[in-house]
């Protein structure tokens, strides 16, 4: 008769052995290359369910999708061949590419225009789109010009249907990578990953920790053009994070900035001492959006938008000392949690 004792100690030895060997759990794994005329990377712990390669085929034919869907530097994209149809014409739009426009539509109501994604037009002439760039603002009445074509309350979504009104060109660039570091973060717990940082183009999500339990942690850049300096670290879990600022796109004239982030109300780049706006959230795509919105509502009206929705929002104001950071109190909460628990 076999003795029960001996072979349950030999599994334990077995299983011991294995769990030696299997160190994925406190090994940091990383994934990366280029989407977006950006880059994406995933950081992970654990052992996807199909294997790292298949998991890695994953995320790039999804980036690609998204970029067939809603990159305005492909010709041949859904948001392209919109854009480029006649008056009245109308495109049924992708799942996705129809869900992002939604919330977009619903961010344009909620700040009365400040956040508009047929800004397009106003994009391009300024030099910041697919069109060459430019080292001078337009002149006033090229800006006007744009103007007249741009307006979210233009569009009609019906369903998935989009029917374009004539001119409109469709710009969804802030709202876009966000929305992909979800859709990336979705398939890496559909592989079995709890613990991960995702991130697109300064955009990030994370979920659980990195080995040993340590919090992931995120740098919040000091909004100073020509500096790359760390003005706040911020401990992300389960939650993601998007910065919008006027110190990394622009172009200078006469000693003037001119910012990538326009106002869709006059046209022109944002003069206001607000040199970088942050957002937590539990959606990439939400707190993208937002980080936009709220650079264009400026450090006043910004503020109060964000306070009245309790929004955890990080304000970097310009003074004459230098910069002073302005934190809403849903950021003050989750930032002493997030600190308290690392």
């Amino acid at each position: 008769m076999r003795n029960p004792l001996l072979r349950f100690s030999l599994l334990l030895v077995a299983f011991a052995l294995l769990t030696a060997c299997d160190d994925t759990t406190d090994r940091l794994s990383q994934l990366s290359g280029p989407t977006m005329g950006t880059s994406w990377s995933v950081k992970f712990t654990g052992t996807p369910e199909n294997g790292v390669p298949a998991l890695k085929s994953a995320i790039e034919s999804s980036l690609e999708d998204i970029n067939q869907e809603m990159s305005t530097y492909l010709p041949d994209s859904a948001i392209s061949r919109f854009n480029g149809l006649e008056a009245g014409g109308s495109l049924v739009l992708p799942s996705d590419f129809a869900m992002v426009l939604d919330e977009a539509l619903g961010l344009a109501e909620a700040t009365d225009g400040a956040y508009d994604v047929t800004v397009g037009p106003l994009v391009n002439l300024w030099g910041f789109g697919p069109d060459p760039e430019r080292f001078e603002p337009p002149a006033a009445e090229d800006i006007e010009a744009a103007r007249q074509r741009v307006g979210w309350h233009k569009l009609k979504l019906d369903d998935r249907t989009l029917t374009q009104p004539g001119g409109v060109y469709l710009d969804l660039s802030s709202i876009a990578k966000g929305f992909a570091v979800d859709k990336l973060a979705h398939l890496l717990e559909k592989a079995g990953i709890s613990n991960y940082l995702v991130e697109i183009g300064g955009e990030l999500r994370a979920s659980g920790t990195k080995p040993q339990g340590l919090p992931w942690r995120v740098a919040v850049e000091r909004p100073i053009p020509g500096v790359r300096e760390v003005e706040k670290v911020v401990p992300l879990r389960d939650m993601a994070i998007a910065s919008s600022g006027d110190y990394r796109n622009f172009f200078e004239k006469d000693g003037k900035l001119y910012s990538h982030t326009l106002d869709p109300r006059t046209g022109r780049p944002v003069e206001h001492k607000l040199g970088s706006v942050t957002v937590l959230h539990s959606s990439c795509a939400t707190a993208d959006g937002l980080a936009t919105a709220l650079t264009v509502l400026g450090p006043e009206k910004g503020l109060a938008f964000a306070e009245e929705r309790e929004l955890a929002v990080l304000f970097i104001v310009r003074t004459d000392d230098g910069v002073e950071e302005v934190m809403t109190p849903a950021f003050e909460a989750l930032l002493e949690s997030r600190e308290g628990g690392s």
